[in-house]
């Protein structure tokens, strides 16, 4: 499929739309209660938008996992090079 050739795991994907929907939705009931002082009603607007905000998410993430732009192109080994060149790793062998 077309949008689903990134570097990140599609495990990976998921895994991170789901932990930012749980923090999204409890910030959507939160509002939700604050504006209606109705416990129902405030469980009733965010499980609604739990399902379709987590699949654009998951989707947002893949589109971007196929974008280049910004993403550091050089590889594994260029990755190795560059925090080496950083002082990010030391060679102690």
């Amino acid at each position: 499929m077309l949008l689903f050739r990134g570097r990140e795991a599609h495990s990976r994907s998921l895994l991170k739309a789901i932990s930012w929907r749980v923090l999204g939705s409890i910030d959507t009931f939160l509002l939700s209660y604050l504006f209606t002082a109705n416990v129902k009603a405030a469980s009733a607007i965010a499980s609604t938008e739990v399902l379709t905000k987590m699949l654009l998410y998951y989707l947002h993430e893949r589109a971007w996992a196929r974008i280049g732009w910004g993403v550091d192109k050089r590889g594994a080994a260029g990755d190795k090079a560059g925090a080496e060149e950083e002082g990010l790793i030391v060679d102690h062998g």
